[in-house]
């Protein structure tokens, strides 16, 4: 399963970004924001490359914060199903991790039965903007999240893409009940066909969500990453000014905003630059492990 990385659909015109994207970009190693109590961190493009392999020294540097006492909250389109395991990976045992782009939120306690408790789910009658899509797009695979099972889809989806459980149903049963999520995914179309097609079908009601390739998630109105770490922030009672966020992709461009003090990936897109506060090393060279030991020196 990997993070998608994607576009909100609120139309809000960003920033230019400074420079050619290229050598000249600023990295940090040492961000200058001693005060982070809440952290919050992607996994994709972030903690893991796009292989999903994590590095030792990412995972001391994620160790070694949580074990000063920081926050570290996990912030991820990924589902449930394809969070939990990366959770185990990095040996986080309590805090708090928001997935499938802040429709679930899930608190971690070794003394629940699983580990975790599922705090918050956010769902919606996405049946209305399903069929719409489906009459632009009758040969698309369309795929419902079932929390902490899989998804129910109504083709085959490529191997690798949804995790947990996955079950043909007819496409009707996709919509028949709320639901916290629907994937859409066109084999058919490149990434920028794919995204015209979603922008000329008026989608209203939902938030919307399009990643680099022909993928597109539906998601509750109003309901992002940012939403949901509002909710864990006042929960944990840590003031807005000692919020802190890394991350690589437009879904990510919602937490930056949210967060004091925010550090891009150098592989970042334009979207997300353009409202960072800094730029670390790719993930490939261990660019989130650079921002960590800032933090804690």
């Amino acid at each position: 399963m990997t993070d998608r990385d994607v576009v909100s659909s609120s139309g809000d015109v960003l920033p230019p970004v400074v420079g050619d994207g290229s050598s000249d970009r600023p990295t940090v190693a040492s961000p200058a924001v001693p005060a982070a109590e809440l952290i919050a961190l992607d996994i994709d493009g972030t903690i893991v490359d796009h292989d999903e392999t994590l590095s030792e020294r990412v995972r001391l540097a994620i160790r070694e914060v949580d074990d000063a006492g920081r926050h570290i909250v996990i912030a991820t389109g990924r589902s449930m199903s394809a969070t939990l395991p990366e959770l185990q990976r990095l040996g986080l045992t309590r805090g708090w991790a928001v997935c499938s782009n802040g429709a679930i939120t899930l608190r971690l306690d070794p003394r629940s039965p699983d580990g975790y408790e599922v705090a918050d789910t956010i769902t919606f009658d996405a049946g209305p903007a399903v069929r719409l899509v489906r009459s632009h797009l009758p040969n698309a695979r369309f795929a419902a999240e079932e929390i902490g099972v899989g998804f129910l889809v109504n083709k085959a989806f490529p191997s690798g893409e949804l995790a947990g459980r996955v079950c043909v149903v007819p496409f009707e049963r996709l919509v028949a009940e709320p639901v916290t999520r629907v994937i859409i995914r066109s084999l058919e179309h490149t990434p920028d066909e794919f995204l015209e097609l979603v922008d000329a079908m008026g989608l209203h009601g939902v938030s919307y969500y399009v990643g680099w390739t022909a993928w597109l998630d539906l998601a509750p109105e109003n309901v992002t990453k940012a939403t949901a770490l509002e909710a864990v922030r006042r929960r944990l009672a840590v003031p807005a000014s000692a919020t802190f966020a890394v991350g690589d992709g437009r879904n990510d461009v919602e937490m930056f905003t949210w967060a004091a003090y925010s550090v891009a990936m150098g592989q970042s897109g334009p979207e997300l630059l353009a409202v960072a506060d800094e730029v670390t090393a790719p993930v490939t060279e261990d660019g989130l492990a650079l921002v960590l030991e800032g933090l804690i020196l």
